[in-house]
């Protein structure tokens, strides 16, 4: 990691799960991240149902990869050809050894989080194999996702929880979300906040309120 990017300050409950101090926020579940991801995020957006060769998947908040890993392995499961695209907005990376240590959690993505971490230690934030094209821009979304070129398929909103962070979930950001969304694209969040979702609607989605993962009882979905 280069000097001049502002690296995400940790601390550790259990020894096992990162803690944003920035945020006071934790990056995955306490219960079981790798459950949450699947169930927020990938049965969120109806994947792998919805995979198609070139599939792209943006997201805000890179965090510990774990998204990331969990859409990969499940792209590989569905017998995908070609690449996942995957795009990710991130203002705090977290340092390669912390990342080692959060991932080391789940031994069932090892082999895909060494190939990630060799990559992403090389300084260029992309990880780059035969089934992967991966890209994680960093700064502040609010500047960077609307320089954005590319077009989602689909949206992981997994920034810190927007009483922490409010910055991640501002209505222009919602908005530039939405504009960078291909038509018919989705998105999925663990938040059920009523401006969150309100600020997604005005931007153009179909927002639906569901059943959240473990001691969260609603999250969020919706279709452009």
């Amino acid at each position: 990691m280069t000097n001049q990017i502002k690296l995400a300050k940790l601390a550790w409950r259990n020894g096992t799960t990162p803690i944003a101090t920035q945020f006071d926020d934790p990056y995955f579940s306490v219960d079981n991240g790798l459950a949450e991801t699947a169930h927020v995020f990938l049965a969120g957006n109806n994947l792998p149902a919805r995979f198609t060769q070139g599939f792209h998947v943006a997201e805000l908040g890179f965090g510990t990869g774990l998204n990331l890993l969990a859409a990969w392995q499940m792209w590989l499961k569905s017998g995908q050809s070609g690449r996942l695209i995957y795009t990710s907005f991130e203002a705090y990376p977290m340092d390669m050894s912390s990342m080692r240590k959060a991932l080391s959690h789940w031994p069932e993505l090892n082999d895909l989080a060494q190939k990630m971490l060799e990559q992403l230690a090389s300084d260029h934030f992309e990880v780059n194999t035969p089934t992967l094209c991966a890209k994680i821009i960093i700064g502040d979304a609010r500047k960077t996702l609307p320089a954005w070129l590319g077009q989602a398929d689909a949206w992981f909103l997994d920034g810190f929880s927007p009483a922490k962070n409010p910055e991640l979930w501002e209505p222009t950001l919602m908005q530039a979300v939405a504009d960078h969304t291909n038509p018919r694209g989705t998105f999925a969040t663990y938040t059920a906040a009523g401006h969150v979702r309100q600020s997604l609607a005005r931007a153009g989605f179909t927002v639906t309120r569901v059943t959240g993962f473990g001691r969260k009882r609603h999250m969020t979905i919706g279709i452009l």
